[in-house]
């Protein structure tokens, strides 16, 4: 009989209870309102991104990269295991709790990703970092924004992602990005309309769907062309 979960921590926020659950030793899941949002179980899409997003800068010197949303911190530990040890790695992080859940209860998942000595946190909206990294100089921008985030680009779509996969916000990515850079993106399932958007951004597509069998998400690669 399978052990039952209990709530860690908790906290309110503006979409309901954010619970952080465990089973066992090393057995989490996070929650909001009851809706599951990420498990330690699952999250081989989330390590491939980060893979196939820095394994190309380990040659390039001091790369700097942006993680758009900590999590569990398992993307932005496979980003630290395929950069260079002088590499820049940006958390924006929305909620500090979940920061505080990285560096305690959760710590041993990671091995304490979030406090090498690359990392710095910030506390604050991957949009707004994005969107002052576009208004920089070259030094400031990035060799690679990956964006790890629980509602992909399906939500541009919508109407309700426009400040993250829309038109604009696509064109931001792509001015915060050095020559060559990647924008590498999470997303549940393939989302044809945001494929031809991050074409007429001018990214060139790479989309790929890790694993076999089971529920396979999806990550995009997207390097920056030149126009």
């Amino acid at each position: 009989m399978a052990q039952p979960w209990r709530i860690v921590d908790s906290i309110d926020t503006d979409e309901g209870l954010l619970d952080l659950r465990q089973r066992g030793e090393t057995d989490f899941l996070i929650t909001i309102d009851s809706r599951v949002l990420m498990t330690s179980s699952a999250n081989r899409s989330e390590i491939v991104l980060s893979e196939l997003a820095c394994a190309p800068l380990q040659r390039i010197k001091r790369p700097r990269v942006l993680v758009g949303g900590l999590g569990m911190g398992y993307t932005l530990k496979a980003a630290l295991d395929h950069l260079p040890a002088e590499a820049e790695v940006v958390v924006a992080e929305l909620n500090p709790i979940m920061v505080t859940w990285c560096q305690g209860p959760i710590a041993q998942l990671t091995n304490g990703a979030v406090d090498d000595p690359r990392v710095t946190v910030k506390i604050s909206d991957v949009a707004k970092v994005i969107a002052e990294a576009a208004k920089q100089g070259r030094e400031q921008r990035f060799d690679a924004i990956i964006l790890d985030l629980y509602e992909g680009p399906y939500e541009g779509d919508q109407g309700r992602g426009d400040y993250l996969y829309g038109r604009k916000a696509l064109e931001s990515s792509r001015n915060a990005l050095k020559p060559g850079g990647v924008f590498a993106v999470w997303s549940e399932d393939p989302d044809a309309a945001f494929e031809k958007r991050l074409q007429a951004a001018g990214f060139s597509v790479n989309r790929q769907r890790p694993g076999r069998g089971g529920r396979r998400h999806v990550v995009y690669i997207a390097r920056k062309t030149e126009k």
